[in-house]
């Protein structure tokens, strides 16, 4: 299993976010999750969560999973409860831990992916 003790700690030190980064004209990445994508390698990650908030504007929030299994791993969208609107199998992945979740807000013109702890 995938695991990196040093880049979970360093993502438990962003709280809140003092610049956002625009990944698509629709979608921001705050601190976090842009320090996530460029130590994880993973700019493949906060798209796919882009591309499945696309069109989702009947709910202002939403959360994204990744979850390592094997070689391979599970992206899951969903209400932060039990409702699931967009699963995505990866067939391989190199993703540094065995999971992450993260946070989508919807300001009325954006998406924001953040992580838990700068919600």
């Amino acid at each position: 299993m995938n695991t990196n003790p040093h880049l979970e700690f360093e993502l438990a030190q962003f709280t809140g976010t003092e610049k956002l980064y625009r990944l698509t004209t629709r979608h921001l990445l705050t601190d976090g999750t842009m320090y996530l994508a460029e130590h994880a390698k993973c700019y493949w990650l906060m798209i796919a969560v882009a591309s499945h908030l696309i069109g989702k504007i009947d709910d202002h929030f939403a959360v994204a999973k990744l979850s390592v299994v094997g070689n391979g791993a599970v992206l899951t969208l969903g209400d932060g409860n039990v409702n699931v609107f967009a699963k995505q199998s990866i067939e391989f992945t190199d993703f540094p831990l065995p999971e992450v979740k993260l946070y989508c807000c919807f300001d009325g013109d954006h998406w924001m992916i953040m992580l838990p702890r700068e919600y």
